[in-house]
């Protein structure tokens, strides 16, 4: 495990919001990935849930960024949504060929399935899972209500999980869903998001948060408060969690981060984040 004792990342590395208050206004959108990795550690890669990428630009987003940056990549929809993990073994190949220059570099191959993924589809993951060789990070976020259940369902799974290494995702949505839906970003997330519990369960050593904030900067800490003492405690295990943060419309994502970071160094010991390249640093400080 590399020294960094948690990761700290977004779900994007590009968004235009961004271009004076984190890249700079010098910066090329070329550039966005570059500047983005001088600062996180991780990067929530959705890109590739919605299309597989060119080789050269798979080419660009390593001569982007160095060897102690992590992605992770969610596996394209058309194999978890559509297909439903089943009869995907040759696109999942053809897609980790593409990926290839970026194998050592991958922090998680995320397995997000949809809500109607439930228990009676739990043999199509573990047989769609053992097509990857071991060495391969995985993490498996479930969206069914029967693993949130703690039941045989839920146990089932996580006793997997745990047997087999790989990493359940946890989706923490209270932040948002306790926002009032009123205006376009909060509604549209409201309805994507998928409103579960949170269950703090490190199935592996890199247990993925996915916190998505609320518009209100108070609010955040408050719903922030319970990881402040799991996250040391995870670290303190030996583990190394992945902490992505959202917003609803990802504005202020980079500053929220870097706040809640903040927060976290109050209590374990982490290396301070560089400054944003837009600034001396000072900014990303004040959210709004």
């Amino acid at each position: 495990m590399d020294g960094l004792p948690l990761r700290l990342g977004l779900t994007m590395w590009s968004h235009n919001n961004w271009q004076q208050s984190f890249y700079g206004s010098g910066t090329k959108p070329a550039e966005r990935l570059e500047k983005y990795a001088q600062v996180f550690h991780t990067v929530e890669g959705n890109t590739t849930f919605y299309a597989t990428p060119s080789i050269t630009t798979v080419q660009n987003w390593k001569s982007a960024t160095n060897d102690d940056f992590r992605f992770t990549f969610k596996l394209p929809k058309a194999i978890t949504h559509q297909q439903m993990l089943k009869g995907s073994q040759a696109q999942l190949k053809e897609f980790m060929q593409v990926m290839a220059p970026l194998h050592d570099r991958i922090g998680q191959w995320t397995i997000q399935l949809p809500a109607a993924f439930g228990p009676e589809h739990l043999d199509a993951l573990k047989q769609f899972c053992a097509l990857f060789p071991p060495s391969f990070p995985i993490g498996v976020e479930v969206r069914h209500p029967a693993f949130f259940a703690k039941g045989d369902a839920e146990r089932a799974l996580n006793q997997w999980l745990m047997e087999r290494g790989y990493d359940r995702i946890i989706m923490d949505s209270r932040p948002v869903f306790a926002a009032k839906p009123d205006n376009e970003a909060i509604i549209d997330a409201q309805m994507k998001k998928p409103k579960v519990p949170v269950h703090a369960i490190a199935t592996a050593s890199h247990p993925m948060i996915r916190f998505i904030g609320h518009p209100l900067e108070q609010q955040n800490y408050d719903f922030f408060t319970p990881w402040l003492s799991k996250l040391p405690q995870w670290i303190a295990e030996g583990k190394q969690p992945y902490v992505m943060i959202h917003t609803a419309d990802n504005i202020v994502a980079p500053e929220l981060a870097a706040n809640l970071y903040k927060m976290l160094q109050k209590s374990v010991a982490l290396p301070d984040l560089a400054p944003f390249p837009a600034n001396d640093g000072n900014s990303q400080l004040q959210m709004f």
